[in-house]
């Protein structure tokens, strides 16, 4: 006689499938809980926090930077974007003096040079200002501090240099624009950090006051362990230079480099670098391939795309979203989403599995805190904070990363085929050209990429 006290398959499969259930409503735990046990508050999910996430280092954002040593210095690269970061370096803290500057084009540094007296009182010597392709080793050998803000292919080779050179390194994003400059990265990382040198990069973002609250609200398990995500940034039309007479093909494309891909890497590497790596920040997940497409329509210069939409997968077969366009007439969206096991996050504020808002950034509250709030000061702040309290940090493998997972999707879209970042890696495309001067080219070779040809 069969006993009763025996399950058959079926109604074992049910009893597990309730007991399963039951523990989803508990909150995620992995266990029910036990005779005698109070059961956990389902409305209050157990935070877990993400390991890996504990070596990220959390910057110093104080308003100013502290006071110490004086630090002399320079800026390679004097475009608008570099005239307004030497300025906001100028400014982040006591005996902070610019002494040296190069560019490409002496009209571009002398209109830095007369926007730093201006706006921050700060003059730099006639003798200290260089002209052309090798501006950037006269004002490293100067410096104790430079600024890397020329159009980014040419980042690696100037980072190579400084960090030779002994010299603590900012740099705008992103870092490379191909695998050849993310190798020459990642191997000069290593000697600044043997070095003990100061490194810092221009994806503000990780140092804005909501994503450093955010990130160690994630980092503390807020919304459990990463599941996937989608990142944005669609904007209007970006500027462009039309040709003026007496240019040469290379000055031209210099002048107007946010519209070639040679120099800036196409707009997912020069500018969507910035969502991408705050979903690597966040998740602290890598990369390993990217499936996606990209058209032209309305560009008027160089060889770019208008419009990129990638699937990045990662490490642990998650996917994250990455959309990004250049077009006027079109809904704009510029942030970041992120989805867990116990909620999401987009910026800056997390909610649960429900909808409900569990936490938010408090930004009326930082306001009674602290002066100032604008990231691309801060980053300074904390860098020169850095360099004086001498606490070395380095963000140039990460962004490099970023910047190089960013390629990996602009390749996707160009050929039409999923990359991995293996593949990319060993192809090792370097789109630096071997010899570089104010010349006409073969213009023949930039050409609007075709997918599938």
């Amino acid at each position: 006689m069969k006993s009763n006290s025996k399950l058959n398959r079926r109604q074992f499969l049910s009893t597990a499938a309730i007991a399963g259930a039951g523990t989803v409503i508990a909150g995620g735990a992995t266990t029910l809980a036990s005779c005698g046990e109070k059961a956990a508050d389902p409305k209050k999910p157990v935070r877990t926090p993400i390991e890996r996430l504990k070596k990220w280092r959390i910057p110093t954002l104080i308003d100013k930077a502290i006071d110490g040593k004086e630090l002399k210095i320079g800026l390679v690269g004097c475009g608008g974007q570099g005239t307004g970061d030497i300025i906001n370096a100028a400014k982040a803290g006591d005996g902070i003096k610019v002494i040296a500057l190069g560019d490409v084009f002496a009209d571009r540094l002398n209109s830095a040079k007369e926007r730093l007296k201006k706006d921050a009182n700060q003059e730099v010597p006639e003798e200290n200002c260089f002209v052309g392709f090798d501006a950037y080793k006269k004002v490293i050998d100067l410096v104790d501090v430079v600024l890397l803000v020329t159009p980014p292919v040419f980042r690696p080779v100037h980072f190579e240099y400084a960090v030779q050179a002994g010299k603590h390194v900012f740099m705008e994003k992103p870092i490379c624009v191909d695998a050849a400059g993310a190798a020459k990265i990642f191997a000069s990382a290593k000697i600044a950090d043997t070095k003990k040198l100061c490194v810092c990069t221009g994806t503000q973002r990780r140092h804005e006051r909501g994503y450093v609250e955010s990130f160690k609200q994630i980092a503390d398990g807020a919304i459990g362990e990463i599941t996937g995500g989608a990142v944005y940034w669609n904007q209007s039309q970006l500027w462009y230079r039309t040709r003026e007479k007496g240019w040469s093909d290379v000055e031209w494309m210099i002048r107007d480099w946010v519209n070639w891909t040679w120099l800036s890497g196409d707009h997912i590497v020069e500018q969507h670098v910035h969502n991408i790596d705050v979903f690597n920040w966040f998740s602290g997940l890598k990369p390993v391939s990217g499936y996606g497409f990209g058209a032209r329509q309305r560009r008027v210069t160089g060889d770019q795309y208008d419009m990129f939409s990638v699937d990045f997968e990662y490490e642990n077969g998650i996917h994250l979203h990455s959309m990004c366009r250049q077009i006027n007439g079109c809904t704009d969206k510029v942030s970041e989403f992120v989805q867990g096991t116990q909620g999401s996050w987009h910026p800056h504020v997390i909610k649960d599995l429900a909808g409900n808002e569990i936490w938010k950034y408090d930004g009326e509250k930082a306001k009674t805190e602290f002066k100032q709030h604008n990231p691309y000061f801060l980053e300074f702040v904390d860098f020169f904070t850095a360099i004086r309290e001498n606490k070395p940090f380095n963000e140039a493998e990460g962004t490099a990363l970023s910047s190089l997972q960013a390629a990996m999707g602009r390749e996707s879209a160009y050929t039409g085929k999923r990359v991995t970042i293996e593949e990319i890696r060993q192809q090792n495309a370097n789109l630096l050209p071997d010899e570089l001067k104010l010349g006409n080219v073969d213009m023949s070779k930039y050409v609007v990429p075709v997918p599938g040809a």
